[in-house]
């Protein structure tokens, strides 16, 4: 059996990034790393362009000003001033070549064809100059950065319709056992529905990994075998819940050694989630989850995070972690560290009745998780208390 902190060392150790890439349409790139620096195709503003409503202004030495044309956005336009004269434009219009200075409407006082304004301005007030966001042929975003919907409106901004991106993972989830079946069917005797599956499926989705297919296959050595083999061999990451204890229809173990993945470590000392199993066959990574659902999705959020910010290269790849006040009492049992269901907020946390590892109700009100370690057996209130805060 390893240590929480030696199963983690040996993730980040045996995890190397990808750098495969792939194109994809800008409206579906949020969440992916640009593989390469994009190159801005044109200026932007791609002409000088109206900061505000108001007034564009041949300066001149008078506070009056003839007025003879008007500017809208999306206007083609390009009236002539001469000194002296002005158009009516608005925020976002071409300003034309002639004018050298915009007055807000709000002190401009009109008169007929005429406008007056309240005092001299300096050349170029309130008009954004051509590339003053970016420049045609310079770099636009440089490679390495994640796009958000900012960087999605910015890109598009310029005219670009796809992107290379960093390739996310390839992701298989299999649940085994003879017991699970689809919501939708009547429950038997002794059978209940699979929610593992997609639970991790939303999950992955939440952290923006979408290329996720879901398995189930039954207690049966040979269909394991196969499923697992055809899965390692198409996917970047699989992920199998259930089976892969030690009872006499635990089949997962037995399969993983038959195909030779190379076991990393498998049990770790902790609660719950203690028949944990990591290893890898190529550049494939496997992690084999206990079947029971809160335990599944503790290991996912503690080990199974890290494995995907590794594989895409970035820097922070453990959830947040804080010091909490805690404002309840709890005794743990046994000696193995443990990972307790939680509420946090405003530095304070609550540990939820109902840890059971087989209990999601709990998991469901919680958004932290308060790790209790080894050498201690009692938290009080106010005590200070370690807590990892799951993705929202």
């Amino acid at each position: 059996m390893i240590s929480i902190t030696d199963a983690i060392s040996k993730i980040k150790l045996s995890i190397t990034p990808s750098f495969k890439t792939t194109i994809k349409p800008i409206e579906k790139a949020n969440g992916y790393i640009l593989a390469n620096n994009l190159i801005s195709p044109i200026n932007m503003p791609p002409f000088r362009q109206s900061a505000m409503d108001g007034y564009a202004l041949n300066l001149h030495d008078s506070l009056t000003y003839n007025l003879i044309d008007e500017v809208k956005a999306g206007d083609q336009h390009q009236p002539i001033l001469k000194p002296g004269e002005a158009v009516r434009i608005f925020t976002g219009a071409a300003v034309p070549d002639t004018a050298n200075a915009i007055m807000m409407q709000e002190k401009i006082v009109v008169k007929g064809k005429q406008i007056k304004i309240d005092h001299q301005i300096n050349e170029q007030l309130n008009i954004r100059p051509l590339g003053e966001q970016v420049k045609k042929g310079d770099i636009a975003l440089k490679k390495g950065i994640k796009l958000n919907p900012a960087a999605i409106g910015y890109l598009t901004s310029l005219g670009i319709t796809e992107v290379s991106v960093i390739k996310k993972p390839d992701i298989a989830i299999i649940t085994t056992g003879n017991e699970l079946i689809e919501p939708g069917t009547p429950l038997k005797h002794g059978q209940i529905y699979e929610s593992n599956s997609k639970m991790l499926q939303t999950a992955l989705y939440g952290l923006k990994f979408y290329n996720v297919t879901l398995h189930k296959v039954k207690d049966n050595y040979e269909k394991t075998l196969q499923l697992l083999n055809s899965a390692i061999k198409t996917n970047d990451l699989v992920i199998i819940t259930g089976g892969i204890s030690v009872g006499d229809y635990d089949f997962v173990g037995k399969a993983l050694n038959e195909l030779n993945v190379k076991e990393h470590f498998y049990k770790v000392k902790q609660k719950p989630g203690k028949p944990l199993f990591f290893g890898k066959k190529d550049n494939t990574s496997i992690f084999a989850l206990p079947g029971n659902p809160a335990a599944a999705l503790s290991c996912f959020y503690v080990y199974v995070y890290i494995a995907l910010q590794k594989m895409m290269n970035r820097s922070e790849i453990e959830l947040p972690r804080k010091q909490a006040i805690s404002n309840c009492n709890f005794t743990k049992k046994g000696d193995r560290p443990q990972f307790l269901k939680a509420i946090y907020s405003e530095g304070k946390v609550e540990i939820l009745e109902g840890q059971n590892s087989s209990m999601l109700q709990t998991f469901a009100l919680a958004n932290a998780l308060v790790f209790i370690p080894e050498n201690i057996s009692e938290i009080k209130i106010n005590d200070t208390v370690e807590t990892i805060l799951l993705p929202v």
